[in-house]
């Protein structure tokens, strides 16, 4: 069922194939990117390479997939979302197979850029197919489960990576999710509906460009992608910092246990889900400050010296940042002016170039204080991005004010 403008109503059953299509799409993009993840401190090991180093493994990854962002995005404006999501999902599961393969860390290093810059062609549209698809309601109660998914996708990808890891080692864990990703994008491949609403535009460079600079003039929008950077700056790479930690004494956890740490996504998992109906009965800004602060609550339980403890903190940790995502990623679809495909994959280059950037700004930290440091780093971007979830909340009380009067 769908509304007099032809878009789809919530919790119709057109509703439900496409939020599970999109929901199985985003789960298999990040358990193809996360799944070395647990390994990092193995990988440390084997090659003698240092933390930043290691890291590359994965900050690699998440660079080239924002890169792709700025082509993928304002292509779907152009060509369609249906078609970038389908052909970069099926190259993706093939990269990992690929992947277990490499020969070297120099070869790994090269191919995870690659797999990167394909795994952004579906969240660099998906929420902008969605846009074009759904309704207002269904909008928002779409967008919280299909960034539900992207956390069980993070736990499925680092669990797997971590578990057959332990078996088989690296190799084996490519090869395992590149299986299960094949499997998934035919299943993908079948649910996904066509597109009804979408009206394409020609594809022009000097327009897209044109286009990007706009969304970056709209103040609304820039507060919601420096909003998003950060946080995920801190939230992603305090996880590749807490394996250090845990893979040391006096803990010694081996990949297999360090990658059930990742099972604490579940609180993201729950954030998410909670999102639309916490933005049903509080204004979206409001809820982006919420989340922060229970993120950076989180952080002060992470400093205890127990294991039940910290893994507490990290379920904290979750629940808050993807309550806040969420809100500010279905922010950027509703205050887009026009281009929503290039609007929504800005706003996720700016959340992956925070994720490439993190180790730069916490490695220091972690050099001069461990885990304490990591800690205060942590709380002074998260101070800012408080910060700038405040300027939102007042921006659109004045905005709303003015059209009100």
């Amino acid at each position: 069922m769908s509304d007099t403008a032809g878009r789809i109503a919530a919790r119709s059953r057109p509703w439900w194939r496409a939020t599970l299509a999109l929901c199985l799409g985003s789960f298999l993009v990040f358990i193809n990117l996360y799944a070395p993840q647990p390994l990092l401190p193995a990988l440390r090991t084997e090659f003698g390479v240092s933390t930043l180093v290691v890291s590359l493994v994965m900050s690699l990854a998440t660079l080239s997939l924002a890169a792709s962002l700025l082509v993928f995005g304002p292509l779907s404006d152009a060509i369609g979302r249906d078609r970038i999501m389908r052909y970069t999902l099926l190259t993706a599961g093939l990269m990992s197979l690929g992947l277990a393969l490499a020969p070297n860390f120099e070869t790994l290093l090269l191919l995870r850029t690659l797999q990167g810059f394909v795994l952004g062609g579906l969240p660099a549209v998906a929420i902008a197919w969605m846009g074009d698809e759904f309704d207002r309601p269904a909008l928002l109660s779409a967008v919280g489960l299909y960034i539900g998914a992207n956390t069980l996708g993070g736990i499925g990808g680092r669990v797997v990576g971590g578990a057959v890891a332990e078996v088989g080692g690296a190799p084996a864990s490519f090869m395992t999710v590149g299986l299960m990703t094949l499997v998934g994008v035919a299943l993908f491949w079948k649910l996904l509906p066509a597109s009804r609403a979408f009206t394409p535009r020609p594809f022009e460079l000097k327009g897209a460009v044109a286009d990007l600079a706009g969304h970056l003039r709209n103040p609304l929008l820039l507060g919601a992608y420096l909003l998003g950077g950060f946080n995920f700056l801190i939230f992603i790479n305090q996880y590749s910092y807490i394996t250090f930690r845990l893979a040391d004494a006096p803990f010694g956890l081996g990949a297999r246990l360090i990658g059930l740490i990742f099972v604490t996504y579940l609180g993201g998992t729950l954030g998410s889900a909670l999102s639309g109906r916490l933005a049903r009965s509080l204004p979206q800004p409001v809820c982006m400050m919420l989340g922060i602060g229970i993120l950076m609550g989180g952080t002060i339980v992470t400093l205890a010296s127990s294991l039940p403890v910290i893994i507490v903190g990290l379920t904290i940790n979750a629940f808050g940042f993807f309550l806040s995502h969420s809100m500010a990623s279905s922010w950027v679809g509703r205050h887009a002016e026009r281009a929503r495909g290039s609007a929504s994959a800005l706003y996720l280059v700016f959340y992956y170039c925070g994720a490439s950037l993190g180790g730069l700004w916490l490695e220091p930290f972690w050099q001069l204080g461990g885990w304490t440091g990591v800690a205060i780093g942590s709380w002074l971007v998260l101070g800012a991005t408080l910060t700038i979830a405040g300027w939102l909340w007042r921006r659109e009380k004045a905005v709303n004010a003015r059209l009100s009067g």
